[in-house]
């Protein structure tokens, strides 16, 4: 990818939008683009903190891992995102592990540079506030829901929200989630077995909460599917 290249794909993020041509430059000037093939780490927990990565293409997982090799997944990120929103105002390790789940192409920003274009453009720093706020009420809501939510009701608003941010909206307003999250990985995101995943997906198909088709995807009525845990 060259610099124009760079600067194009940049300039779809929403953080970069509204950014004039002068403003473009000084991020395009410390920005690089690297492919990842599936299987590998973007980077490993604990890994010095020293990039913000923008995705163009493929899918990231973001996970971490205990002393016993339990893994927790914190998010599956894909084209038109960035991680990891750490990245900004922090020293230390990366706090996650980042797995390549499909062939990537990133674009790469060293911290320490992007920290100066920040504090020379105000308003880019606004915007990355945004960012980062938008993700401190989503990890809210996710921890919100391990306090108050049986694993029933968590694995019903964790559908949900993969519909909503993964999924395909349907003319009738469902949405469609395609198969590319298997059960072990549900069970993941939310601190559970993949058993109770299988048996709940069983019963919220059985009772026609949700459906799945030949493929294998899942289609969900998010407001019907909701309205079995209000």
């Amino acid at each position: 990818m060259d610099i124009a290249e760079i600067k194009r794909v940049l300039s779809q993020f929403s953080l970069f939008k509204e950014l004039n041509g002068e403003e473009m430059e000084k991020i395009v000037e410390i920005a690089i683009s690297r492919e990842w093939k599936r299987g590998s780490h973007v980077f490993m927990q604990d890994d010095p903190l020293e990039n913000v990565y923008f995705i163009h293409n493929g899918r990231i997982k973001i996970y971490k891992s205990d002393v016993n090799g339990r893994e927790q997944i914190v998010a599956i990120v894909k084209k038109g995102e960035m991680f990891p929103h750490v990245g900004f105002f922090r020293k230390g390790g990366y706090p996650a592990f980042s797995e390549v789940l499909e062939n990537a192409e990133l674009v790469v920003v060293p911290i320490d540079q992007f920290e100066k274009v920040l504090i020379e453009n105000p308003e880019l720093c606004i915007k990355v506030f945004k960012v980062l706020g938008e993700k401190i009420v989503d990890l809210q809501e996710r921890l919100e829901s391990q306090i108050l939510n049986n694993t029933y009701e968590q694995i019903i608003k964790l559908l949900v929200r993969l519909a909503k941010f993964h999924g395909e909206k349907l003319e009738d307003g469902s949405f469609l989630l395609k198969a590319e999250f298997t059960n072990k990985d549900l069970a993941n995101m939310i601190g559970t077995t993949r058993e109770t995943v299988s048996r709940t997906l069983t019963k919220l198909k059985k009772e026609k909460l949700i459906e799945t088709d030949k493929a294998g995807n899942i289609i969900i009525d998010p407001e019907s599917l909701l309205e079995e845990i209000f």
